[in-house]
């Protein structure tokens, strides 16, 4: 055990695409940060135990990024190591990062020359659905266009176009929230709520189908004024989901994990993980919990042999 603090980055699916539904593909980790600035990462494959007490209270900065190109960016730590202000982010830092001027390039905003050239590669515009049928409209860079669905934690998704670059993306996202009125956004504790009771794969695959089926639809009737119709080409692929989701999209029993994760201590062993979703046990019940583990960004851990309480009545559960 060990009582270093470590600052949570999040978790991250990095690696290669899943080239079948029984193969994970990606890394999942729960990155973190030492107080010496090194990252370092937490396995959250199938079989894993994951244990941590959290060491203060609110969230911390988690710096800023600066873009070189489609592939290269630093990051940068909080010199000040200050509390978040803005999500994650302190004041000094949301201002410095390159990648909040993402989402107004298309709007003709001014980018730097490294964040323009990330920009400037292809994009996917996707449909993605969760486990309890939302869906979304969504991008993603050509570099991450498998991984980002998996961090997003999509049950079904299939990329609807490919665009030249990210500006023409931007306008065929918002084109598509506006006329087929598709949410860019799905809330991290509706997905979470909705992992503890999911829809039959079936009924997934028929939501996401027919809303794909759609935009696809209106892509094809497109005719915008701000943007070429020839700078991106309509697509039908589906995306090929890591075989770790699959125990969380099952029809098996489980609960939402019963003790808040800003504060205590907290251990437990993972069986399936879904985007920042996973599906644990603890020792002394055979109850399953769904934990979302993207409630510990930004916030400051000590890692051990740390155990989860089981609930007092576990009958109370079901």
């Amino acid at each position: 055990m060990t009582d270093t603090r470590y600052l949570v980055h999040g978790v991250f699916w990095d690696g290669a695409p899943a080239q079948t539904v029984r193969h994970d593909g990606g890394s999942p980790v729960l990155r973190i940060q030492s107080p010496a600035g090194d990252l370092r990462e937490v396995s959250l494959e199938a079989g894993a135990r994951l244990g941590f007490a959290v060491a203060d209270h609110g969230r911390f900065c988690l710096g800023h990024h600066k873009v070189h190109s489609a592939s290269s960016r630093d990051h940068i730590l909080c010199p000040a190591s200050a509390p978040a202000v803005k999500g994650k982010q302190c004041e000094r830092c949301f201002v410095l990062d390159d990648s909040r001027l993402i989402h107004d390039f298309h709007r003709g905003g001014r980018v730097p020359d490294g964040l323009r050239t990330y920009l400037l590669q292809d994009h996917w515009l996707y449909v993605a659905t969760f486990a309890g049928g939302a869906s979304k409209v969504g991008t993603a860079s050509h570099v991450r266009k498998w991984n980002r669905l998996a961090e997003q934690g999509a049950v079904v998704a299939r990329y609807v176009a490919r665009a030249e670059d990210g500006r023409v993306v931007r306008l065929l996202e918002d084109m598509v929230t506006r006329e087929a009125g598709l949410a860019q956004q799905v809330r991290s504790a509706a997905k979470a709520e909705a992992l503890a009771e999911p829809l039959p794969a079936a009924a997934l695959d028929g939501i996401n189908e027919r809303h794909a089926a759609a935009v696809r639809t209106l892509l094809g009737q497109a005719a915008v004024d701000d943007f070429s119709p020839e700078g991106f080409s309509i697509v039908d692929e589906l995306w090929v989901r890591p075989a770790q989701v699959a125990g969380l999209c099952a029809p098996t029993p489980r609960h939402a994990y019963p003790h808040p994760l800003e504060q205590g201590k907290h251990g437990f062993g993972i069986t399936s993980l879904s985007g920042t979703n996973a599906l644990v046990s603890l020792a002394g019940t055979d109850a399953a919990f769904v934990v979302n583990l993207g409630r510990l960004a930004a916030r400051t851990i000590v890692l051990g042999d740390f155990a989860s309480e089981v609930p007092a009545v576990q009958e109370s559960l079901f």
